[in-house]
Parts: structure tokens; sequence; C-alpha cells
């Protein structure tokens, strides 16, 4: 397979890893990008342990809480522009999107298999037309691409409550639902908090599991090859690599684990010292029953706008 520019770029875009390391693994993956990644982390060549997106659609990034906090929503519209993501029609219309989400809990965006789901696009805004409709009728006055990317839903069954969190005006979104065993604790300000405190880590620290027993056995795999691949890279004997294998998955865990992780707000404590401390001052038993967290645009590629062709080709018409 021939390896072209954009495949190299996309690489380095990823891992942080030279230009040439980039094109090597590539060759040596026959063109597989994750395969690349693999072979560039065993040689210690890329600079990151998890993929890398790459952050460059427009749009927004809002929640919606029912007033009892039992059920949240979090929900994504792209669009082409930053000038139109600031559009008040725009926000409103994200902003009523989460709301149908989580009051009419959808089951996909839009229903193209024909399935029979409860698709998003098809339910009723307060205007009385359809999500689609609105929509539709909204790239036409503004007059630019819009697209609602993705949803999720958080709903309470037991006791506790759902939490947001909306990083810079809506680049990152994240929902929170906080457990706990007492009804009277999940209306208490300082669970609320934490709640909130747990949707700020779980933007700044990017977890991408609640707890070491979520990670899929694959996926543990997959990083004991790697770890092991570079201690043997790196000239240690087999059994010393081994050992290396084990402390590096700790690590591994710590960082992906969100109650691993060390609380951005006090770098002394642990997500689970935290929980625990809370708790006891509370008089209950608190644990993180669910997260989401949306980063604006990310995975998806960015138009280019090149203004100097453009005039260029103008003036030559």
């Amino acid at each position: 397979m021939e390896i072209s520019a954009s495949m190299v770029k996309e690489l380095r875009e990823r891992t942080g890893a030279g230009m040439m390391d980039c094109k090597k693994a590539l060759n040596e993956a026959g063109g597989d990008m994750e395969k690349a990644i693999d072979i560039l982390r065993e040689k210690g060549l890329a600079a990151a342990s998890k993929k890398a997106s790459r952050i460059a659609a427009e749009g927004l990034v809002t929640a919606y809480i029912s007033d009892d906090r039992k059920c949240g929503s979090l929900v994504e519209v792209n669009c082409e522009t930053d000038f139109v993501a600031k559009n008040n029609d725009f926000i409103n219309f994200v902003n009523e999107l989460a709301k149908i989400v989580a009051e009419q809990n959808p089951a996909v965006v839009t229903d193209d298999a024909n399935s029979g789901a409860k698709a998003l696009v098809d339910l009723k805004m307060s205007s009385g037309k359809t999500v689609k409709e609105t929509l539709t009728e909204l790239i036409a006055n503004i007059g630019e691409n819009m697209n609602i990317r993705r949803f999720v839903r958080l709903s309470v069954s037991g006791e506790g409550a759902v939490e947001s969190y909306i990083h810079m005006g809506g680049k990152i979104g994240v929902l929170v639902q906080l457990s706990c065993n007492q009804a009277q604790t999940a209306k208490n300000q300082e669970f609320l908090a934490l709640a909130r405190d747990l949707g700020m880590q779980v933007a700044a620290a990017r977890p991408d599991y609640i707890r070491r027993t979520e990670v899929p056995a694959d996926v543990l795999e997959r990083e004991k090859a790697i770890y092991k691949a570079q201690a043997m890279e790196e000239g240690k004997p087999e059994a010393i690599a081994e050992k290396i294998v084990v402390g590096r998955l700790e690590k591994y865990y710590k960082e992906v684990c969100l109650v691993e992780q060390i609380f951005i707000k006090d770098n002394d404590k642990t997500v689970t010292k935290l929980l625990g401390e809370v708790g006891q001052k509370l008089g209950d038993t608190l644990d993180v029953a669910a997260f989401a967290r949306f980063e604006k645009g990310e995975g998806l590629e960015k138009r280019q706008d090149d203004f100097a062709s453009e005039v260029m080709s103008q003036i030559q018409q």
C-alpha cells in the first residue's frame, strides 16, 4: 500500500512522533493506522499513551439537567464556523434539543436503518415542528450546514443525582451520575458540589472508565504487549520486562480509570479517597455510577478556507 503524506501527517498529529518515524511505522504496518501507533509506542516513539483526537469542527456541546436532578442529557451539534456557533438561534436550538433528549428519551439521532427506533429528528419541538424541520429552516436562514452529531442521556433509578459541567462555553461537556443510599444525601449541596467537581475532573483528566474492572480484556492485552515490547526494546531481560509490565499497567489504570486518578483540586488525594471523605461527612456511601464526556468536533476534519487562493481565483476569472 502506498503511504500518502496525509497518512503520515495524521499519524504524527496522533502520536507526536517524527515524520520519518511515522512513515517507517506506516510502511511496517502496511498502512494500518492503529497498528502503526502500536509500533511507535513499542519503540518508545509515540508521545501519547492513548489515541489523540483532532479537534476540528465548530459547533456546540450543551447539557440539560431536570429540576429533580434525576435525569440529564448531553448534546453536540456541529456547524461550519465559530461565528454561527455563537448565533442565538443556533444556541437556542441546541439547548432545546438537550431538553428534548432528557424528557423524551430518543434512541438514535436519525433512524437511517428504518429499525423503528425512536429518532430525535422526528420529535416535536416547542414550535410544533419536528427537530428535522426546525434544523432545515435554521440551515436555510443562516446559510450554513449543520449536523446533530450525537447525544447521551443519564438517569437515576435509585438514589443519587446527575450533574453537568460545561467548559469554555460549550467546547467540552460532561455528565456525571453520582449515586448514594439515602434520599436526603442526593439533595445535599455538598453532594451536588462533589458531582460538579467530578464533572470538572472528567473534563480535564479524560478518563475512559470509572474503575479498572471495566477495562476490556483485549485493551489490557494490547497494553501489556506494548509495555513488554517497550521493555525488551530497552534491553531488559524478559523476567525484568514482566515486572516492568506490571508497574506500567498500574500507571495506566491511574490514568484511564476515574476513581484512581489524582483529584485535580487536591493532588494529595485520589478520586476514591475524595468519595470516601465526602461520604463519611454525609454519613453515606457515594459512588460514580456513570459519566459521559463530549469534546466539540473531536475526530472531525475542519473545513479549511484558503482565502488567498479564493481571491486569486476571482481575479483570474
